[in-house]
C-alpha cells in the first residue's frame, strides 16, 4: 500500500499515463484519479479504463501528437510499450523493435522540451543480460540484452542517461519491470504471455491444456496493482537517472502456476517436454526498490490470479480493441 502521505502529492496535479488502457495502466489511473490527480490517459486503443481521467486517442510514434499531450503537464508515467511473446518478437523484429524506438523517443523529447516535471519510465527485465538472479548493481551498458526486444528498452533508457548528464534532469526515473500480470492483460492467443495464454486457453476450452516445457521453469511474476504502486512510489522518489527493479522477489515455477489455476478453476493439463520453455531461472532482486522506494509486494499468486481470471471471463474479447503491432497490415 502507499501512504497517503505520496498520493496526497498528486492531488489536482496534471497526470499523463501513457499506455493508459494496459493492464498497469489502468491501475495507475485508478489509485491517482482516488487521489484527486488530474488525469489524461492517452492510448491507441478505444478503450475507456475509468471515467475520472481525460482519455486521449492517438499514436505516440508523431512527435507534434507527443508535444500536445506533454504540454502543462506536472507528472508523466511513460508505460505505452509493444507486448509480444518471444516467438512474436524474435521472428518479427522492426515490428516490436521500431515502433517502440518512436514511442520512447518521441516521449521523452516531447517531456523534455515541455520541463515536466517528473517522469517514470517502464522498462523490462528482458532488458538485462542473461541470468538467474538480476541485480541492478551486476548491470553492464556493454551486455548483450536477453533478447533483441531489450535493445530498444535500453535505448530509452541511455537517452534518460543522456539527459541527466547534459541537461542535469534527474528527475526523470527508470524501473526495469518483471513479468507483470492482471485485468486488462494481453489475452490475444497469438500474442499473449504466459498466464494470459494459459487462461485464454481454458476459457476457449482446451482439453487437455497443453503447457509448454515439464513445469519446471521459475519466473518473476507480479500482479499489475502491486507493479502500479511500484511505479508511482519509484516517480515520488526518484532513481536519479539509473533503474530500479519492481518484480515480486520471488521465484514461481510455472508447475506453481498451473496448481494456483486449478485452486478455482476445474480443467486437465498435461506438459509437453519437447516444447522450448527458456532459461530455467529469471528473479529479480528488489532489495533496492524495498530499501529506497519502500515498495513491498502485497498480493499472493492466487488471489492475484483469481482477479486476473475473473476480470477476463467478464471482458473475453476486449483484446480485440487493441493494436496489434505484429499482425496490423502494412503500408
Amino acid at each position: 500500500m502507499i501512504s497517503e502521505t505520496i498520493l496526497k502529492e498528486f492531488a489536482a496535479k496534471n497526470v499523463l499515463v501513457t499506455g493508459g488502457s494496459g493492464l498497469i495502466g489502468r491501475q495507475v489511473i485508478d489509485l491517482l484519479a482516488d487521489a484527486g490527480a488530474r488525469l489524461r490517459s492517452v492510448s491507441i486503443d478505444h478503450i475507456i479504463v475509468n471515467s475520472k481521467a481525460e482519455h486521449i486517442i492517438g499514436d505516440l510514434a508523431d512527435f507534434d501528437f507527443c508535444k500536445e499531450i506533454t504540454r502543462d503537464m506536472d507528472y508523466i508515467f511513460h508505460l505505452a510499450g509493444v507486448q509480444g511473446t518471444v516467438q512474436t518478437s524474435s521472428s518479427k523484429l522492426a515490428s516490436h523493435f521500431v515502433p517502440t524506438l518512436m514511442m520512447n523517443t518521441n516521449m521523452l523529447e516531447a517531456a523534455r522540451l515541455s520541463k515536466v516535471k517528473k517522469l517514470v519510465y517502464t522498462s523490462s527485465i528482458g532488458a538485462y543480460a542473461e541470468g538467474s538472479i538480476l541485480r541492478e548493481r551486476d548491470y553492464k551498458v556493454e551486455s548483450m540484452p536477453m533478447s533483441f526486444a531489450g535493445w530498444a528498452k535500453r535505448m530509452a533508457e541511455l537517452q534518460i542517461y543522456s539527459y541527466k548528464m547534459q541537461y542535469g534532469i534527474e528527475t526523470f526515473s527508470i524501473v526495469r519491470l518483471s513479468n507483470i500480470y492482471g485485468p486488462g492483460d494481453n489475452f490475444n492467443p497469438d500474442t499473449a504471455m504466459v498466464i494470459p495464454s494459459l487462461m485464454y486457453r481454458i476459457f476457449a476450452g482446451e482439453d487437455p491444456l497443453v503447457v509448454w516445457g515439464d513445469g519446471s521453469v521459475i519466473r518473476d511474476f507480479l500482479y499489475s496493482r502491486d507493479a502500479a504502486e511500484g511505479i508511482v512510489l519509484a516517480l515520488h522518489h526518484g532513481t536519479a537517472g539509473g533503474f530500479i527493479n519492481i518484480g515480486s522477489g520471488k521465484g514461481c515455477q510455472i508447475q506453481e502456476i498451473i496448481n494456483a489455476l486449478q485452486s478455482f478453476i476445474n480443467f486437465n493439463y498435461s506438459f509437453d517436454p519437447a516444447k522450448p520453455s527458456g532459461a530455467p531461472v529469471r528473479v529479480m532482486d528488489i532489495t533496492k526498490a524495498k530499501d529506497l522506494l519502500g515498495f513491498v509486494p502485497s498480493t499472493d499468486l492466487t488471489t492475484g490470479l483469481k482477479l486476473t481470471w475473473e476480470w477476463f471471463v467478464n471482458h473475453p474479447e476486449e483484446y480485440k480493441k487493441k493494436m496489434d503491432y505484429f499482425f496490423a497490415e502494412s503500408d
